[in-house]
């Protein structure tokens, strides 16, 4: 509860029956209450928060859910649109706004073509949205330039569980099978922090007598949990993946059965497992190997057990490889598709499993389909009502984006659910490239730091003020409802790219008067796809509290536990992952230590949202930097200082807090703050060369204290 009350004194009348925290990908279920309390002889409002039963968080909120609803009550929120004027943001009408969008953005593609238009969006979008954004990029702008932040997430899982099972969904298990695994491997997710509704899961699971393995460089509150925490060095994931099959192999701990009858490639994967060796492999790793050996044998020997990676591991240069690497040791032991076993990505954002799946993605259209696939191409142009060939070609990822607008290939750009200037690599680059650009159009609540380098802000509604479906991390999806009416001239996402398409003469194939309509064309849109939600509707999701994908019909139940008989490939089997992936290594004399990020339980992506909640901004109010006692001696730090870190790609600045919780050849600091507190000032821009992820985990860098003396 947010503040208390005397409850025969307060006057208390309902704000939301039911909605969903906005944050991470649990998408826990909750209601609101204001409450009227008398405060010197006035009445306050205040909040009471509680959390709903559910099929997933079973009625669990973290602090981030309890405190959510401050960012809608917040009076920084933006209530109506903007247009700069003599280089300053000022009211304008949405009618003001809405022509001006159009007028420039015809102008500039008769000037210099439909590509020149690119469209941003984001993994907390509903799913209605995220339909509606790839749609309204293809069909009303004619642009290939589409991409979302989702890419900086779940690209590298989900590229490498479409390649190795043949179909991407986070979870290929349901969470309430977690409790029945006797070995679960944690690598690169803090759950404690990142997802802390799901912890009571991996505890019953301890009860029930699991062994937990974590492999993190730092000493994590999930570590604390661990019965075996291997302190991997940053971009040696893939590395110490390898490492622990071949003590596997070598033990024959393998399930013959299973690679016999449900994969391919197994043998040409061990004949390249012989120049393999462990010693060497292990220090490179920085773990030593008997502790890598106890890991493996513990997961081999396990009747039951899962493995789960996060963005420790997917969000470097080589993270589809390394995915793939951890997921050789689920199907080397038969460890998926029966009950207590399998494989999961923890998916970040709130809608980042439904956000990749219906077409904001630069090679997506909904239902998973391919955009370079012809057959895909001509059924969802018959859905839309427009020719195959209308429809524009693959376009870039999220960073090349980037790029594109710093080579003024792109000119105008529509960001909605997002703030790429403080969540890409690179963010000199980025900030460069905005300040060229002929239009910035920025949907959002707040003024985040990419909107206030707009040229026009529209403002949004909040997740307790619009209606959509959004999709958790073990595919379900769930349906939140409406529970307050859209503040000020606040719309909700949906209605304003329908807008913006009616100004642009292509209205016709935007004619939504609720999301509902919207769900119902995605169905249809998504049907025969990997990801079918046809069988879903509203009142499914309302009777029975969210339905699994895919779902064919009506009759259908969704699956929960995936592959049980076989894989979504054509030949129904999994395919080990052949080829070597070496790591990253790159600190040198100048740039001696490895820089990497991650998050921490009060904020949320760039912390738009969570510093607008005066609890949660409270609990953290600026950005720091963790770092090993032996390294801030070396370096000459005083712990709590100012200090400033340096790569070959930029510099930012932050508080100093010296832990001995983390490895002495890494730094760590949180990805939630802009500025010059900004860790992406200082990322590399090299990318995963088949799912286009940043290299985020590992930057070289020096750091040095900020003082006179």
């Amino acid at each position: 509860m947010s503040g208390t009350a005397d409850t025969e004194q307060a006057v208390s009348k309902l704000v939301v029956k039911e909605t969903q925290c906005p944050y991470c990908s649990v998408q826990c279920k909750m209601s609101v209450d204001e409450l009227a309390v008398p405060v010197a002889g006035q009445r306050r409002a205040e909040y009471a928060v509680q959390g709903l039963p559910n099929k997933a968080s079973q009625g669990r909120l973290c602090v981030k859910g309890l405190n959510a609803h401050q960012q809608v009550f917040s009076s920084e929120r933006l209530m109506q649109p903007l247009i700069r004027r003599r280089g300053e943001l000022q009211p304008c009408s949405w009618e003001e706004a809405l022509q001006t969008i159009s007028d420039r953005v015809q102008q500039l593609q008769h000037t210099y073509g439909p590509d020149t238009v690119g469209v941003y969006g984001g993994g907390s979008l509903t799913n209605e949205t995220a339909y509606l954004l790839g749609k309204f990029a293809r069909v009303a702008l004619g642009t290939k330039y589409i991409d979302y932040n989702g890419r900086f997430c779940m690209s590298a899982a989900a590229s490498a569980g479409s390649k190795v099972f043949g179909m991407d969904r986070g979870l290929t298990f349901p969470l309430s099978d977690i409790p029945k695994a006797k070995c679960i491997i944690l690598a690169g997710t803090n759950i404690a922090e990142c997802q802390p509704t799901l912890l009571p899961y991996f505890n019953e699971a301890k009860e029930n007598g699991a062994l937990i393995i974590v492999i993190d460089p730092r000493k994590t509150a999930t570590a604390a949990i661990a019965d075996l925490h291997l302190q991997v060095k940053p971009g040696m994931d893939a590395l110490l993946a390898d490492t622990m099959l071949k003590v596997i192999v070598e033990a024959d701990l393998v399930d013959s059965a299973f690679i016999k009858q449900r994969t391919s490639g197994y043998e040409q994967l061990v004949q390249q497992m012989g120049s393999l060796q462990l010693e060497q492999a292990a220090t490179a790793c920085g773990v030593e190997l008997d502790m890598i050996r106890q890991a493996a044998i513990a997961f081999g020997n396990a009747q039951t057990g899962m493995i789960m990676t996060a963005r420790g591991v997917e969000q470097q240069t080589d993270g589809h490889m390394a995915v793939r690497r951890f997921l050789n040791l689920v199907l080397a032991t038969g460890k998926i598709g029966r009950t207590g076993c399998g494989y999961g990505a923890v998916t970040g954002q709130g809608n980042g499993q439904g956000g990749r799946e219906h077409g904001q993605k630069a090679d997506q259209l909904p239902g998973y389909r391919s955009i370079e696939n012809a057959e895909d191409r001509a059924y969802v142009a018959s859905v839309w009502g427009v020719e195959p060939e209308a429809l524009p070609s693959k376009g870039v990822s999220a960073y090349e984006m980037m790029e594109c607008i710093h080579d003024q290939r792109i000119r105008a750009l529509l960001v909605m659910g997002s703030n790429p200037v403080v969540s890409n690599p690179n963010v000199r680059l980025v900030e460069e490239g905005l300040r060229k650009l002929d239009l910035l159009v920025v949907a959002d609540m707040f003024l985040s730091e990419t909107a206030r380098m707009a040229d026009i802000v529209l403002p949004v509604t909040a997740f307790m003020e619009n209606e959509g479906t959004l999709t958790n991390l073990e595919g379900r999806v769930l349906l939140r409802e409406q529970g307050r009416a859209a503040p000020g001239e606040t719309l909700d996402d949906w209605v304003i790219l329908c807008r913006i398409a009616t100004k642009l003469g292509k209205g016709s194939w935007f004619e939504f008067e609720k999301a509902e309509d919207i769900f119902n064309e995605l169905r249809v849109a998504s049907r025969g796809g990997k990801a079918d939600y046809y069988g879903i509707t509203y009142e499914r999701l309302r009777k029975e509290q969210g339905v699994y994908w895919p779902c064919p019909s009506a009759e259908d139940q969704g699956e929960g536990l995936l592959f049980r008989e076989r894989f979504a490939h054509a030949d129904e089997k999994a395919a080990f992952t052949l080829g070597s992936s070496p790591g990253w290594n790159d600190v040198s004399d100048e740039y001696p230590l490895i820089l990497t990020n991650g998050r921490i339980l009060p904020h949320y992506l760039t912390g738009v949202q969570t510093r607008r909640s005066p609890t949660l901004s409270a609990r953290e109010l600026e950005n720091y930097v963790e770092l090993h006692p032996a390294t801030a001696a070396r370096h000459r730090i005083r712990d709590g200082e100012w200090v400033e870190i340096t790569s070959a790609y930029g510099t930012f600045t932050v508080r100093s807090r010296i832990r001995e919780s983390i490895r002495k050849d890494t730094l760590f600091v949180p990805m939630h703050w802009g500025g010059i507190q900004n860790v992406n000032r200082a990322t590399r821009p090299e990318l995963d060369p088949v799912c286009r992820m940043p290299g985020f985990k590992t930057a070289a860098v020096r750091i040095q204290p900020l003082r006179l003396v």
